[in-house]
């Protein structure tokens, strides 16, 4: 079934599981499209029709499993620690249409089609995580097909409670040795390969030859992901979110990801906005934001140096 929303440039459908969808078309062509399963961004395309995330061809797509691509919506803990599912549960949850959030600023919604979803705990919820929260979440998208993401938490609960949080962005890349990030230069950062031990990054800018897992601290509010074969830069602008998790797994941890292909390795990069190494932490009534804003670019729009670009 597909019902159009003429005014908001929207599309509803369902998934052959029946989940449902919604698709946010810009004038231009751009797309971006959404899973009420998980709050996940599914797809992302530009205004030629190109895919801009990664999902694999093995991806498992019948809940409760998140699917593998997209931006899964890591919370209230990213990485496999303490007694939650690894990455938290938000990302397995089904969300509802927020038919009446409280207001954004107007940057947030001038010029933009978007749609609303919130996320309450069950019952069940509780028993594993027992704090009462209000998840707002706000994808949109602008005419010139950028892609922003604006989360809300809200403690609801009568007592404070902390959590961490990571939008686990795949980004879909030409080849993964071609592929270079600048912006994260000289940072600590924590390597999950060795045991979150912590490094300073050397590089002058990052680059795949082997397996890499890391938290990077306290990073810039723009980075780059420059593809030289695509000729294309993803550039990522953040706000609320300290912490940047660049992750792909090479070839022998494929291997062992049964929703994963053993070669795909080569044609993904995730690159996380999160909340990591100091966990949030709301006392009753309070809020918390973090905002992710993507944009794919021809790369000669950017240069070597990143403080042109600007911030959201």
């Amino acid at each position: 079934m597909t019902v159009w929303d003429q005014r908001s440039e929207l599309e509803f459908t369902k998934d052959w599981n029946g989940i449902d969808h919604v698709t946010l078309k810009a004038p231009r062509g751009a797309s971006a499209r959404v899973s009420l399963h998980g709050g996940q961004v599914v797809s992302w395309r530009n205004e030629r029709g190109e895919e801009l995330l990664f999902t694999s061809s093995k991806a498992i797509f019948k809940p409760p499993k998140a699917m593998r691509g997209g931006i899964p919506i890591c919370f209230p803990q990213f990485g496999n620690c303490g007694s939650l599912e690894q990455n938290g549960f938000a990302r397995n949850k089904m969300w509802s249409i927020d038919n009446d959030p409280p207001p954004l600023h107007p940057n947030d919604s001038h010029g933009k089609v978007a749609v609303d979803l919130l996320l309450k705990p069950l019952e069940d919820d509780l028993k594993c995580w027992p704090h009462g929260f209000e998840f707002r979440l706000r994808v949109s998208l602008a005419m010139d097909g950028d892609l922003k993401m604006i989360s809300r938490i809200r403690n609801i609960d009568a007592k404070p409670f902390s959590f961490s949080f990571a939008y686990h962005t795949y980004l879909s890349v030409s080849d993964i040795s071609e592929v270079r990030i600048e912006g994260l230069e000289t940072l600590d950062y924590l390597d999950n390969l060795c045991q979150r031990e912590r490094f300073t990054e050397q590089g002058d800018a990052i680059t795949f030859e082997s397996e890499v897992d890391r938290v990077y601290l306290g990073s810039p509010n723009v980075i780059a992901v420059f593809d030289h074969e695509k000729k294309q830069t993803f550039v990522i602008r953040k706000e609320g979110l300290p912490d940047v998790v660049v992750w792909n797994p090479w070839e022998k941890r494929s291997k062992t990801m049964v929703d994963f292909g053993d070669e795909e390795y080569k044609q993904m990069l995730c690159v996380d906005g999160a909340v990591i190494e100091k966990p949030v932490t709301l006392k009753p009534g309070e809020e918390w934001t973090g905002r992710l804003e993507l944009s794919a670019v021809p790369s000669t729009y950017c240069t070597d140096h990143l403080d042109h670009i600007g911030s959201m």
